[in-house]
């Protein structure tokens, strides 16, 4: 017999998101300094190979994610999402800190990027493991009429992260030269990371617990999953593709104007910052709105708007590479995709009953993006390095933004009271 806690808690919510947001950090502040670790651990004559084995490395840490999904999401299932959310930063912790610490090439040869790989799937089997946990949490100890706007906060955590991550890069660029940025600078980030984690772990401790489940196996959880929640986890992976992809190029952004438009390396990092700037605030109002409309129409109308600006947008950047140009577009590409991302994750996280939501969830958001946000920083590196055209990622961004459009135009409504009845509540 399962049992719901519906505790109404902004303490549990803020432990859930602080935690959430210093994961992402660490997540946005690889990507950030996608160039610098791309040298310190895979020195090459060819800056393209050294960029490209560094955001492979990157994509490596999503190909875990499955595992931590079904491992650590369905004991959330089991036995609640407090232990497996205090699991999760125990093992994010450590695949930072060996991140932080670990010397590159020169000094030890091969051995070296083999250790980075190791960190980065400790880190992706920890993500795999906290999404669903996390993000059920959030919305079981909502308020039921409130639900869009706790559970918009998973995104925001996303956003701030980078905010944090970009102020913290715009910082380094301006006290430290680049000689110093190479050989230390780029490893402050992950040590600042690092030393929150533990303040995170210390007030998860204090949560009351949002669900008590059953004393079932893993495979037993799981197999009701599969058996019973067919059309929830297909319409889920398709709606996040769109999503997921685009989240990645935008995180993608910092080294394509570094690299591809050739601006400042302050403004590239300063990217990073006004993207997290512009999802936060607008994940926020798409919360709220999704309570008040509906999570389809708020997930599907910024979403459409961000498909028709897409292209001319990419264009005007790469045409015309200047700073504040740049930026502008980039955030209100960002916005839109926040606005729309915060209805998203409310609607994947509902379509779930609670006795399967976290292993359901988990499954859907670790495969969707260990398959699409995993590699979406290759593709885009691939596709720009094989055509030598910084607009080829265009198409490829087009078509996942369609297919989400299209998966969530058949997927259910499930913000309460604007839901059949036999959907209420669960």
């Amino acid at each position: 017999m399962t049992a719901s806690r519906p505790i109404h808690s902004r303490k549990g919510v803020f432990a859930v998101v602080l935690g959430n947001a210093v994961e992402f950090f660490d997540f946005g502040v690889y990507a950030t300094f996608a160039v610098l670790i791309g040298q310190v651990f895979f020195p090459s004559d060819n800056p393209f190979a050294s960029l490209m084995a560094s955001v492979i490395t990157f994509g490596v840490g999503f190909v875990v994610r499955p595992l931590g999904a079904i491992l650590i999401g369905a004991w959330a299932d089991r036995v609640g999402r407090k232990p497996a959310m205090l699991l999760t930063m125990v093992l994010m912790a450590l695949g930072t800190g060996g991140i932080a610490v670990l010397p590159g090439y020169e000094q030890i040869g091969i051995a070296a990027p083999i250790l980075l790989v190791l960190t980065r799937l400790l880190q992706g089997l920890a993500w795999g493991g906290e999404a669903g946990p996390a993000t059920t949490y959030i919305l079981e100890a909502a308020p039921l009429h409130k639900r869009g706007t706790y559970a918009c906060w998973q995104v925001v955590a996303q956003g701030l992260a980078a905010v944090a991550a970009g102020l913290i890069g715009y910082g380094l660029t301006l006290w430290l030269t680049p000689e110093q940025l190479l050989a230390w600078g780029w490893r402050l980030p992950f040590l600042l990371g690092l030393a929150i984690l533990p303040i995170g772990l210390y007030i998860r401790r204090g949560l009351v617990d949002t669900h008590v489940g059953e004393a079932r196996g893993t495979g037993a959880v799981l197999g009701e999953v599969l058996a019973t929640q067919r059309r929830p986890l297909l319409l889920g992976l398709l709606i996040l593709s769109g999503s997921t992809i685009t989240q990645y190029f935008l995180n993608y952004m910092t080294t394509f104007a570094l690299v591809e438009l050739k601006l400042p390396a302050g403004i590239a990092m300063l990217a990073t910052l006004v993207m997290g700037a512009a999802m936060a605030v607008c994940s926020i109002l798409g919360g709220v709105l999704s309570d008040r409309y509906g999570r389809r129409i708020v997930l599907i109308l910024p979403r459409l708007l961000l498909l028709v600006l897409l292209y001319p947008a990419l264009e005007l950047i790469t045409q015309a590479p200047g700073s504040g140009t740049f930026l502008l577009t980039l955030a209100v590409l960002s916005g839109l995709h926040g606005m729309s991302g915060a209805a998203l994750i409310v609607l994947l996280v509902e379509s779930f009953p609670q006795r399967v939501r976290a292993t359901g969830f988990s499954l859907v958001y670790a495969v969707g993006v260990a398959a699409f946000g995993g590699t979406a920083q290759i593709v885009v590196t691939w596709l720009i390095g094989a055509t030598g055209d910084r607009m080829a990622p265009a198409a490829y961004l087009l078509l996942a933004n369609l297919v989400c459009l299209g998966a969530a135009w058949f997927a259910a409504e499930t913000c309460p009271g604007r839901q059949p009845a036999e959907r209420s509540a669960a």
